[in-house]
């Protein structure tokens, strides 16, 4: 029985740290294997969804809010769980050949020491007594310095890339409202001589875009964590772009339109990927995001600002291409991160959230004079 839960110990030992080596140092997606971090994301993050369902409008985003930093803690304690639990049954295979003070050697003995050589506690109560009892103990002692410095590491990296994710999501507020839309982003941008301004902020979200997939590849546990604001989120603002890149494609002209394309392409990429990593095959739209009536009043609120898009018979037909193309994908992942997908053209008007304080009524900036008339 000792050799069996000594070879237990040593296999469990192997999964736990392959699977944190591929979690936090391996700069690449891995799928297809059974792996601990993906069993006990599928394992809770379905309760914890099931249970925010039970709440309503804010405090169900904040309830889903806590998931992503907590879940990060849980994971992390997993790990340190198991790496101890591991050598408790390697001390155990290895005869228990401890000394203790005021008590006889047995496997809660074996588990006691190991947690306290993994966190360097070094209380010295109970020693071990062979070579390879030593051996275990300083090897674990060692890869107890190696796991802290790893968490250090760790943490400072999650963080910076979601806020290189929040940043551009914050600016999106007052280019495209609260929540975003591409009508709103594109009607904001009336008066751009030669559509400049639309294709730089189409450049830049296009290298956002590309952020996200590394970014989110590499650790996909981003995804869970949610953005400041219960009206944004990083599956919004992509939506956003890809429906107002689908928008320029195919009814605008000019250098927008090759950025648009561009910009498109990226942000598809990283829907596509997204959706295998945490397994959200395609969904169909239903209800259609943007129905004959819904494209009609696009096309009003965009005359209203002087951009008029092109004519053409099969312009619904185009953009119903470009929408099949990422729309079943975003709709899965909006279903499974219980993320809020949102409208092509908002309903009613609403101040952005730049525009709203806990103190201050709604402000507003002076219109300029080329605009009275809109």
């Amino acid at each position: 029985m000792r050799w069996i839960g000594g070879g237990g110990g040593a296999a469990l030992l192997a999964v736990v740290l392959w699977d944190a080596f591929e979690t936090i140092i391996l700069p690449r997606r891995v799928s297809g294997r059974i792996r601990l971090t993906k069993l006990f994301y599928r394992s809770s993050w379905r309760p914890w969804r099931a249970t925010a369902q039970l709440l309503s409008g804010r405090r169900r985003e904040a309830f889903l809010s806590f998931y992503g930093p907590l879940s990060l803690i849980l994971l992390l304690a997993i790990w340190a769980s198991g790496i101890v639990l591991s050598f408790g049954l390697l001390q155990w295979g290895a005869g228990s050949a401890l000394t203790m003070a005021g008590g006889a050697p047995s496997f809660g003995a074996d588990l006691y020491m190991s947690g306290t050589t993994f966190f360097t506690l070094g209380l010295g109560d109970v020693v071990p007594r062979t070579p390879l009892a030593k051996g275990l103990t300083t090897v674990e002692a060692g890869m107890g310095f190696a796991f802290l410095a790893v968490v250090i590491g760790y943490f400072p990296v999650i963080y910076q890339a979601f806020s290189r994710r929040e940043v551009a999501i914050s600016l999106l507020d007052a280019r495209a409202g609260s929540p975003p839309t591409a009508a709103e982003l594109l009607w904001r941008h009336r008066g751009d001589p030669d559509n400049a301004a639309l294709t730089e902020l189409l450049r830049e979200w296009e290298r956002w875009a590309a952020d996200v997939l590394e970014s989110h590849l590499s650790y996909p546990l981003l995804g869970y964590f949610r953005s400041q604001h219960y009206n944004e989120s990083w599956l919004a603002a992509l939506t956003t772009i890809l429906d107002a890149s689908a928008v320029v494609i195919v009814g605008f002209d000019g250098g927008s339109r090759r950025q648009a394309e561009l910009t498109f392409a990226m942000a598809r990429h990283a829907v596509v990927d997204l959706a295998q990593v945490f397994s959200t095959p395609p969904r169909g739209p239903a209800p259609d995001r943007l129905p004959t009536a819904e494209l009609a009043r696009l096309r009003e609120r965009l005359a209203s600002g002087g951009m008029r898009l092109h004519a053409r018979p099969d312009f619904e037909t185009r953009l119903a291409d470009l929408r099949r193309m990422y729309e079943p994908y975003v709709i899965a992942l909006s279903a499974y991160l219980a993320l809020s997908l949102p409208p092509w053209i908002r309903a009613v008007d609403r101040p952005d959230n730049w525009q709203t304080s806990a103190w201050d009524r709604v402000v507003q900036l002076p219109a300029r004079e080329s605009e009275e008339h809109f």
